[in-house]
């Protein structure tokens, strides 16, 4: 028999099968074990892989070895309890802490091989040709071969190097006053809104959330163990009129998250005088603010906020790539010690090296010029998409939220919702990702309120070309012939 090809993996496998030997009384403390020829052989091993597993045995006190005497099993060794049988996941989880059952009790969506699919139109993911990959190497590699005396922990808010370039794009881009001390860099949003939830949430605390929305800001705040309250949008975005009193709001201003919508300037307001009449505070997920087809991008909440009570949310996901898991909080000025406080509790800091290239593309001005040309990029996915949809269904759908962001929401006015299911399982047959609506929508307002009639679809377009688009719309139009025939029968 040919040797094992991973040695170490099958040391511990072997170590595995003495340990189970012992624990079934095979092996009572003080019995020989095999002679490292014997069990070689057995195994099929060299005795250098058999000699290695009792090395470790010995090391970790289950077995004795004397010079010029057999190994044999530790005589005070008290016996092992037998290995308990194979159980599923959800019988493992025990012993969990109020927020643990919480987080258990998540569904994990599962969504299949997506690289299987022909076209994806999956929404949060960008183009990886966009990436400007020259650029962030030479950037990368500067940060690394830079020389520094010694290698430390970072601070827990971030580069200082990174937090002024940081201030002065925010400036440029959204019109923003904040100072340095204000930024904490974060490993991407979602980390952020994860603060957010732990400093400023307590149990029963009132959240309102925009809905539909974001669900994983939703399940952040259900896991804190906060009272989410949904609030509906429309085409102004949040609805603002008799909010009522809670902890903390969040909200997609710039580009409601899914519908599309641009929060108004009267409800802008309105949510300001919210927050100063409750003591609440705003989250603003500016997810992808960068991205406004019709005028240019319009300022953040945040800077109409003399109350300071907005803690605006910023990631350079949508714009370079959601792999690096880099982002920024700005925080009202009296709140930036303990999110530092907090910061260095959950993971000390950011990683180093990508912050400080962030630092030198902005510095550099390479950034912003990534940023228009990708905002011209995907401002021709969009119009190959509004025209690929126009051309083959016309009147048969509905588009929304196409003025700004990386996705529009799409209504299928002829699929009946009850077929929605249908329609996604279908599509992914036939090679198509396409993503319904439902989801967004809080479960306890949607097991209660009217639902919509038809199907909805949240299609992402950044990383598609044109032509991928425009196959895309065909295959769907295909699956949505074959999905309304068969619900007809």
């Amino acid at each position: 028999m040919s040797e094992h090809p991973l040695p170490a993996r099958l040391a511990s496998r072997i170590c595995q099968s003495i340990l189970d030997r012992i624990a079934s009384g095979d092996l009572a403390p003080g019995a020989r074990v095999p002679s490292t020829r014997a069990l070689a052989a057995e195994w099929g091993a060299s005795r250098t892989t058999v000699t290695a597993a009792y090395d470790q045995l010995i090391a970790e006190g289950y077995l004795e070895a004397r010079q010029g005497a057999a190994t044999r099993v530790a005589l005070l060794l008290s016996p092992l309890p037998p290995r308990p049988p194979h159980r599923s996941h959800a019988e493992h989880v025990g012993g969990l802490s109020a927020y643990g059952q919480r987080v258990a009790a998540f569904a994990i969506p599962v969504e299949g091989d997506r690289e299987a699919l022909a076209v994806d139109f999956r929404y949060g993911d960008i183009a990886g040709a966009d990436f400007p990959r020259l650029a962030w190497k030479r950037a990368i590699t500067a940060a690394l071969l830079r020389k520094r005396p010694s290698l430390r922990y970072g601070e827990p808010c971030g580069s200082p190097r990174l937090r002024v370039a940081l201030q002065g794009y925010l400036w440029r881009a959204r019109a923003m006053r904040c100072e340095p001390d204000q930024i904490v860099i974060i490993n991407g949003s979602q980390q952020g809104i994860d603060l957010c939830a732990r400093l400023l949430l307590d149990p029963a605390d009132g959240v309102l959330m925009e809905d539909p929305g974001y669900g994983l800001a939703r399940q952040v705040f259900q896991a804190a163990g906060a009272d989410v309250i949904p609030i509906p949008v429309d085409e102004e975005g949040l609805k603002t009129d008799g909010l009522p009193p809670a902890r903390l709001a969040y909200t997609t201003p710039s580009h409601q998250f899914p519908l599309g919508a641009v929060m108004s300037a009267v409800r802008r307001r309105d949510l300001l005088v919210w927050a100063e009449r409750s003591g609440g505070y705003v989250i603003e997920d500016d997810y992808d603010g960068e991205y406004r087809f019709d005028v240019s991008p319009i300022p953040a909440l945040q800077v109409l906020d003399d109350a300071r009570r907005v803690i605006y949310l910023g990631t350079v996901s949508k714009i370079l790539s959601p792999e690096l898991r880099l982002g920024y909080l700005v925080v009202p000025e009296a709140m930036a010690p303990v999110f530092a406080r907090a910061k260095r509790l959950m993971d000390r800091h950011t990683p180093g090296p990508e912050q400080e290239a962030l630092a030198d593309l902005i510095e550099s001005g390479a950034y912003e010029r990534h940023v228009r040309r990708i905002r011209r990029r995907n401002g021709e996915r969009r119009a190959a998409l509004l025209a690929a949809l126009t051309d083959t269904f016309g009147n048969d759908v509905t588009i929304i939220g196409a003025a700004a962001g990386l996705h529009v929401v799409v209504w299928l006015n002829m699929v009946p919702r009850t077929l929605e299911e249908m329609l996604i399982a279908e599509a992914r047959s036939a090679g198509l990702g396409i993503y319904p609506i439902g989801p967004l929508f809080d479960p306890a307002v949607a097991a209660t309120a009217p639902k919509p009639a038809v199907a909805g679809l949240v299609m992402g377009y950044a990383s598609l070309d044109e032509e991928a688009i425009r196959r895309g719309v065909r295959l769907l139009k295909q699956v949505v012939a074959d999905v309304r025939a068969a619900g007809t029968r």
